[in-house]
């Protein structure tokens, strides 16, 4: 005669009781922490917010010109007048030169890093594309002015040889310090973190994924094409994302490398322009701060719109982000 033995289990606490018996007190000063890590953020960039528009307001309701279409930057001026028409086409213009020739060389590194070298040389390579980013920006600026305006006179001339009649290329014989060889020299600095980042990425993308590929009889490039790079587009985009906005804030180099002026240049390659960050650097000294002046809060105001413009950047990539699923890698 059989009897059907049940083993002796312990029953399962309830839902409140593994609730209660899992909440360690670790876990609590951790939730605690990381909550109050974000509100604190949050408090920080609403207080930069507040105080920006504060005086930014106090010099727009003063200022005798239009402060988004008028060239001349003249606060200390009475009347004062100033805008950023200026300032916003350079900073435009040189992070946008600065991604079309970083990204792709970025890329091209971080995919031969990663699936080209072998890894006796992909590491020093590697460690050389991360040592970059740690060299300060003067640095960069002292390499531009002393190497790179010289040597680009060459460039610029077969630029207007074959392509001067743009208008966009035109070259008069000038110093090279024009908004091109800024954005070239932006584009040197943003390459180590763009490389970093899209490196990093590459390296998650399932290995199943990649010898699938090849089982099938895929090249190295058809399996890049179809399985490492829209695994990596989000990687990508964030890459991009985040060289743009050290671009975009960038001071000292820009500062020593362009020869400002309060006109939008139509050639790239004539000096001329500026750039929001690089104005602030190069008036604030003279910017005085005496009752009745509103020369710093005018330079606020350009800071404003630098504010704004990179919060605007960094939540257009979020949305493109999220509306398209195959950027997140679940579809790859």
């Amino acid at each position: 005669m059989k009897t059907d033995i049940k083993p002796d289990f312990p029953a399962a606490p309830p839902p409140a009781a593994r609730e209660k018996s899992t909440g360690r007190i670790g876990d609590k000063v951790f939730v605690g922490l990381a909550r109050g890590a974000g509100v604190t953020l949050l408090v920080i960039m609403a207080a930069i917010a507040v105080f920006l528009t504060v005086r930014s307001v106090n010099a727009i309701s003063k200022d005798e010109g239009n402060f988004f279409t008028t060239f001349e930057w003249n606060a200390n001026a009475n009347p004062p007048v100033f805008g950023i028409a200026v300032l916003a086409y350079g900073t435009i213009v040189t992070s946008i030169i600065a991604l079309v020739i970083a990204v792709p060389v970025a890329v091209g590194i971080a995919l031969f890093i990663s699936h080209y070298a072998p890894r006796r040389l992909a590491a020093p390579i590697a460690y050389v594309i991360d040592l970059l980013a740690a060299v300060p920006s003067i640095v960069y600026g002292l390499w531009g002015a002393l190497f790179l305006v010289p040597h680009l006179s060459g460039l610029y001339r077969w630029f207007d040889e074959y392509l001067g009649w743009t208008g966009i290329f035109e070259y008069n014989d000038g110093a090279a310090r024009s908004l091109f060889t800024v954005g070239i020299l932006l584009a040197i600095m943003i390459l180590p973190i763009v490389t970093s980042v899209s490196r990093e990425v590459f390296l998650q993308v399932p290995k199943m994924h990649e010898e699938a590929a090849l089982a099938l009889g895929a090249t190295r490039w058809e399996v890049i094409r179809m399985s490492v790079l829209p695994f990596g587009r989000s990687g990508i985009i964030s890459a991009s994302m985040l060289g743009l906005g050290r671009a975009l804030g960038e001071t000292m180099a820009v500062a020593t490398v362009l020869s400002p002026s309060n006109d939008i240049i139509t050639s790239l390659l004539d000096p001329g322009g500026g750039t929001f960050a690089q104005n602030i650097a190069a008036r604030f000294k003279e910017a005085t701060d005496i009752e009745g002046s509103i020369s710093r809060d005018a330079l606020i105001a350009s800071g404003l719109v630098l504010f704004v413009i990179t919060l605007l950047v960094n939540g257009a990539a979020r949305m493109i982000i999220a509306r398209r699923k195959e950027y997140s890698g679940a579809n790859a």
